[in-house]
C-alpha cells in the first residue's frame, strides 16, 4: 500500500503545472541534450559547432556519413595549432560510388549548439574547401541520439559540458537510434566503408 501511495504522489506532482519543463522549452533542452538545427535546400540541416583550434563552423548533419569531414584548409589550421594528429588513411567508397583514398586525422574536440563537447573525434580530410560535415564518426560518441526535422533538432547524449575534459568512454557509445527514433530523410554516405 505504501508504494501505491508513494506512485499516486509522483504522478500527482508531476502533473501539476510547471513540475515538468515543456518539450521544446529552455529548461527541457538543456536537459534532453537538443541541438538546433538549421534547414537549407530542400533536405539539408547544419548545425552550429566550433572546432578546437579552428573556430566557429557550420556542419552539415548527414547521419549515412561514416567519419566527420574537413578540408584541407581547416586541417592546415588544425595542425599548426597542434589540435590534429595523423590517424591512417582509408579507401572510401564516395556517395556516386567512387573510390577515394582519404586521410583520417582525430581532431581534439569539437563543440555541437554551445552545449555538447566531444573530444577526439575522428575525420577524414576532403580536397581544398569542401564543406564540412558531422558524420558518425562524432555522432557515435553522444550516442544514442536522435535526428528530428519537426522540430529540426538533433538530440545527443553523453554529453561533456563545454571547457570539461574528457573522461573515457561513455555509457551508450555507439548506440545510434533507430526507426522511429530517426526521423528524416535518408542521405547518402559521403564515406560509407573502410575497404582496407
Amino acid at each position: 500500500m505504501p508504494r501505491l501511495a508513494t506512485m499516486f504522489l509522483i504522478l500527482f506532482a508531476a502533473s501539476l503545472p510547471g513540475a515538468l519543463p515543456a518539450r521544446g522549452s529552455p529548461a527541457a533542452t538543456a536537459a534532453d541534450g537538443a541541438i538546433p538545427m538549421v534547414k537549407k535546400g530542400a533536405r539539408t540541416f547544419y548545425v552550429h559547432g566550433d572546432i578546437g583550434g579552428l573556430g566557429s563552423v557550420e556542419l552539415l548533419v548527414d547521419t549515412g556519413a561514416g567519419y566527420m569531414t574537413i578540408n584541407q584548409v581547416a586541417l592546415k589550421r588544425l595542425r599548426r595549432t597542434g589540435n590534429a594528429k595523423y590517424v591512417k588513411d582509408l579507401t572510401g567508397i564516395m556517395a556516386d560510388g567512387s573510390r577515394r583514398v582519404v586521410p583520417i586525422y582525430r581532431l581534439t574536440s569539437i563543440t555541437l549548439g554551445g552545449r555538447c563537447t566531444l573530444h577526439d573525434v575522428d575525420a577524414a580530410v576532403f580536397p581544398q574547401r569542401t564543406r564540412l560535415i558531422l558524420g558518425l564518426s562524432a555522432l557515435e560518441k553522444a550516442a544514442p541520439f536522435t535526428f528530428s526535422t519537426d522540430p529540426p533538432e538533433l538530440t545527443l547524449s553523453n554529453c561533456i559540458a563545454p571547457g570539461t575534459a574528457a573522461a573515457g568512454p561513455h555509457p551508450g557509445a555507439g548506440e545510434v537510434s533507430s526507426g522511429a527514433g530517426f526521423q528524416g530523410p535518408g542521405l547518402k554516405a559521403s564515406m560509407v566503408a573502410d575497404t582496407r
